[in-house]
C-alpha cells in the first residue's frame, strides 16, 4: 500500500480530570502532543497527520509543525465518557483526502518507538484483519486477578475458579496482554460500514512494555525511565 493511503490521527482533548491538561504535560521539555507528532513525522509512513482536539491551545502546538493539520472536535464528543469511535467518526467526516488506513496515535504513550509504528503498519497492510491493536504482555496473568464484593475478595466472575485455584503459580495460566496505546490501526471501509473500530478480527501487535499516562504516578515513572535512559 502506498504512503498516500495511510493517515495518522492524534486525539488530544483538554478536559481530563485525572490530570489537568494531561496531553500537554512536558516530558524532557516537550509536550506529550509534540512527542506523538514527532514520532509520526519520523516514521515517514503517513501522507497526512491530524490532531483532533477541542482546545485552541492544543491546536497551536500542532500548527507549529507544517506536516500536521488540526481538526477541531465539538465539546459534546470531548467529554470524559466520549468514545474513540465518536472521535474517529468525526475526523473521517471532516477529512477530505482519500485514504484507506487510520493509525490512532495517543499522546499518553510517549515511549513508543518509531520502528513500532512502521512495523505495525507493515504487518497489518496485507492481512484480512479489520484492525490492529498494540499490546504488551502483563507481568501477572489476568486469570489471577480478583475483585472485592462487600469487602470480600473473589475471583473475576467469568473465571469460574476459587481463590485457592487462582493462587497456583502463574505458569499454570495463559499469558494475558494489555493494550498500551502505542498504535491502533483501523480500516476506513470497515469503520464506515460497521460503525465500530475493531470488529472481531483484531491483529495483535506485541511490543515491549510501554507505560501509559493515566495519573501523575505514571508520568513520574516515565520521567524516571527517560532519565535512566540518558
Amino acid at each position: 500500500m502506498k504512503k498516500e493511503k495511510i493517515i495518522a490521527i492524534i486525539p488530544a482533548r483538554s478536559g481530563s480530570k485525572s490530570i489537568k491538561d494531561k496531553n500537554i504535560l512536558r516530558l524532557k521539555n516537550k509536550s506529550l502532543i509534540a512527542w506523538a507528532i514527532e514520532s509520526c513525522i519520523k516514521s515517514k509512513v503517513f501522507f497526512k497527520i491530524y490532531l483532533s482536539t477541542d482546545s485552541i491551545k492544543y491546536a497551536k502546538i500542532a500548527k507549529k509543525y507544517k506536516n500536521v493539520e488540526v481538526i477541531i472536535r465539538p465539546k459534546k464528543i470531548s467529554k470524559d465518557f466520549s468514545t474513540d469511535y465518536e472521535m474517529i467518526n468525526h475526523a473521517m467526516n471532516t477529512i477530505k483526502e482519500d485514504y484507506e488506513l487510520i493509525a490512532h496515535i495517543r499522546p499518553t504513550s510517549p515511549l513508543r518507538k518509531t520502528k513500532d509504528i512502521k512495523s505495525a503498519i507493515k504487518s497489518f497492510i496485507n492481512t484480512k484483519n479489520n484492525s490492529l491493536r498494540s499490546v504488551h504482555e502483563m507481568s501477572e496473568s489476568s486469570y489471577k486477578s480478583v475483585e472485592i464484593k462487600k469487602g470480600l475478595l473473589s475471583p473475576l466472575a467469568n473465571i469460574k475458579k476459587s481463590l485457592d485455584e487462582i493462587n497456583l503459580p502463574r505458569q499454570n495460566f495463559n499469558k494475558t496482554y494489555s493494550p498500551n496505546g502505542i498504535i491502533d490501526i483501523y480500516r476506513k471501509s470497515f469503520v464506515l460500514k460497521h460503525r465500530k473500530l475493531f470488529g472481531k478480527r483484531v491483529k495483535a501487535f506485541i511490543t515491549d512494555y510501554s507505560q501509559e499516562v493515566d495519573n501523575m504516578q505514571d508520568f513520574r515513572y516515565i520521567e524516571y525511565l527517560c532519565k535512566k535512559k540518558l
